[in-house]
């Protein structure tokens, strides 16, 4: 055999080398170069697959199984998941991310960061950071965002608080849930792990994601130009938030130029802002868009609310503010409904109910048990206004 042959022999052995090592340690190039992909290139009509069953309308595992497979995307948004949750919180926050990894993320793979108020321990890190794949950071809170402001005449907020508890309102007496509802109101998207990000989804500890994912939420907002979302609205507690609204409209009567030409003012006020139906979105669940929060229009308007003191003096929610802003300095069509998002936090369960939606998600909610058209819901006025 001559010098030549003996070469190309050479050669040929470790091209073929070269394909094994790949094809075992590349699982996107064994399926590119394997023998029934290249039949199916080759030959139309070959593939023994039926084609509406591509990878991309089929999920990867059943509901409960854990995979580190991704589709092949082609675009992610900038954004995270973010969960406020104390060490206490671990089993809650396991079986949430849990829930959300299976449903949607372990094909998608966006980052999450976890925010307390003290140092997570090595415990909540090692047993949070082994559900999942994607990057997950855990932040400390700082003092000056969490921690009742020095501003705060504490004597009048603790007569404020000790009525509340006479009144069996819910977290009347509690000055640790004003912190968060302040926190969540104005500062988590300041956080340092936060900046680098323009795309939220809250998440909190111990709630259910019933129904797959199959699409990606974020660049869905992203690209329809939506900056906030909701899968469940509801009346908030009159008695918690006796003057919000007089402050808010007192903004507004300051600072008419942030205020959209096409909001949703009309989805809370029947008489162009003289009272409050006290319709909000549950903020428990939000997917929204941070340079919204961050811009001129929210921050004038969390900065003005602040300093009335009501987070202390009252019990405003993070919920009335950020959806009062939303509808108000956002217009209705940058406002989204995720019906066919399943989400459940205690006690009450969004269901999907358009067509198809639940069994395309292969949910395991309970339709005719959905919280949407309750008597203490307000997706029926929500309807009517989307409507209108």
């Amino acid at each position: 055999m001559n010098t030549t042959a003996r070469y190309l022999i050479a050669v040929f052995f470790f091209i073929i080398s070269i394909h094994y090592i790949f094809s075992f340690t590349h699982e996107s190039y064994g399926r590119a170069t394997s023998l029934s992909n290249l039949k199916n290139k080759l030959i139309p009509g070959s593939s023994s697959t039926p084609a509406s069953d591509t990878l991309e309308n089929i999920p990867s595992e059943p509901y409960g199984g854990h995979t580190n497979e991704t589709l092949a995307i082609d675009y992610h948004a900038n954004a995270t998941f973010v969960i406020l949750a104390r060490n206490n919180d671990l089993n809650g926050a396991v079986r949430s991310i849990r829930e959300i990894e299976d449903r949607f993320n372990r094909r998608y793979r966006y980052p999450y960061v976890f925010l307390n108020e003290e140092p997570f321990t090595a415990e909540f890190k090692s047993r949070i950071s082994v559900l999942t794949s994607s990057k997950v950071e855990f932040g400390v809170i700082p003092k000056e965002h969490w921690y009742q402001p020095d501003s705060i005449d504490e004597e009048k907020a603790k007569a404020s608080r000790d009525k509340m508890v006479e009144q069996n309102i819910i977290y009347g007496g509690s000055v640790s849930y004003r912190n968060m509802c302040r926190f969540n109101s104005g500062f988590f998207f300041k956080h340092p792990l936060m900046l680098k990000y323009r795309w939220y989804w809250r998440i909190e500890p111990d709630v259910h994601f019933h129904c797959d994912i199959l699409y990606d939420p974020f660049v869905f907002m992203e690209k329809q130009k939506k900056v906030y979302s909701f899968t469940i609205t509801m009346y908030e507690y009159q008695a918690t938030i006796p003057t919000l609204w007089g402050h808010v409209m007192d903004f507004v009567k300051l600072h008419p130029e942030y205020v959209a030409k096409d909001n949703s003012l009309g989805f809370m006020s029947t008489d162009n802002g003289a009272s409050y139906n006290l319709c909000h979105f549950w903020s428990n669940f939000e997917i929204a868009d941070m340079e919204f929060w961050r811009g001129p229009a929210y921050t004038a308007f969390f900065e003005y609310l602040d300093k009335q003191g009501g987070f202390y003096y009252e019990r405003w929610g993070d919920a009335p503010v950020h959806s009062i802003a939303a509808a108000l300095f956002a217009s209705r069509d940058q406002i989204h409904f995720f019906d066919d998002i399943g989400y459940e936090h205690n006690p009450y369960t969004h269901c999907p109910k358009g067509k198809g939606a639940w069994q395309k998600g292969r949910c395991s909610c309970d339709p005719l048990k959905s919280f949407d058209y309750d008597g203490y819901s307000c997706m029926s006025k929500w309807d009517r206004f989307i409507e209108s």
